[in-house]
């Protein structure tokens, strides 16, 4: 068993990524700039936030954070948008999710400029991706694909399951991995919440992809040795043992699926991380293309 160690593919990608910053620095270029924009007090948005800002710092990105109160209102936080789309001195930004409950997150996502859609959720981003045409990839997804083509994972001519089918993961995740090209070239299942006897997709699977957000829910005598298991889900689990008052657990009963598994991911310290350096890599990607126009 060999574990997809995101935390250490991360910091390289991000090393990587300062490197090109320098060169940009030194032929008297402006470096990328990345704002995050977080609604409310939400503290593991804000965290999640902060974790970005100072991977910004740590590469020599600028980066703004635009921090809006709860009571915002949805006309208030689309001028907001609408600012952020026309300034210049901006090469992307992200708005961190959920936002509150009277706010109409589709029409906020809409609202972004695609240019400027470094977590590439905006349809024209999503539609240009499943066309396999150069676009921001989700950064979840682009994490994923990025550690398996790092470690590499063959992934032509496999079948691949995917578990859930949210668009920030799994319906990504489904279109990439059938994409022609390396990684890719798979044969893939999506299953999700509906499917039935969700087993019998995992016990033939050489790749499964969980992003379930359930504590533990693949189980060892769901796959087949071999396998390759990467886990997308994270949830704070209650343990009065732990200093912390809990645990962070993925959708893999680790323990005991690793055992069987010719490539895991380890959560935390897997495709956590990833998601916040792909997040960087696409502000570069949106720099270069604003460059280049």
């Amino acid at each position: 068993m060999q574990l997809l160690d995101g935390k250490k593919t991360a910091e390289d990608i991000k090393n990587e990524i300062a490197i090109e910053v320098q060169a940009i620095k030194d032929a008297g270029g402006k470096v990328p700039h990345l704002a995050a924009v977080i609604v409310g007090t939400d503290g593991a948005s804000l965290t999640y936030v902060g974790s970005k800002v100072r991977s910004c710092q740590q590469i020599g990105f600028d980066s703004t954070l635009v921090s809006l109160p709860e009571t915002i209102t949805e006309v208030e936080l689309l001028a907001k948008i609408k600012e952020l789309n026309e300034d210049d001195n901006l090469d992307g930004y992200i708005v961190q999710l959920p936002l509150p409950k009277h706010i109409d997150e589709q029409k906020i996502l809409m609202a972004i400029d695609p240019d400027k859609d470094v977590d590439g959720f905006h349809p024209t981003n999503f539609g240009k991706m499943a066309l396999e045409m150069d676009t921001f990839i989700p950064a979840t997804p682009f994490g994923i694909m990025q550690l398996l083509e790092r470690y590499n994972v063959e992934t032509a001519g496999k079948h691949t399951v995917v578990i859930g089918r949210s668009h920030i993961v799994g319906r990504p995740m489904s279109i990439l991995m059938s994409r022609k090209g390396n990684p890719g070239d798979s044969t893939v299942t999506l299953t999700h919440s509906r499917t039935k006897n969700i087993e019998e997709y995992t016990k033939n699977a050489d790749i499964i992809i969980t992003a379930l957000g359930v504590p533990n829910y693949l189980k060892a005598d769901m796959v087949k040795d071999g396998v390759v298991v990467i886990d997308v889900g994270i949830t704070r689990v209650d343990d009065a043992t732990n200093p912390k008052g809990y645990v962070i657990t993925g959708d893999v009963d680790f323990a005991e699926v690793s055992k069987k598994s010719s490539f895991i991911t380890p959560v935390p310290g897997g495709v956590g991380p990833m998601t916040i350096a792909m997040l960087l890599k696409n502000t570069l990607l949106a720099r270069k293309m604003k460059a280049g126009k």
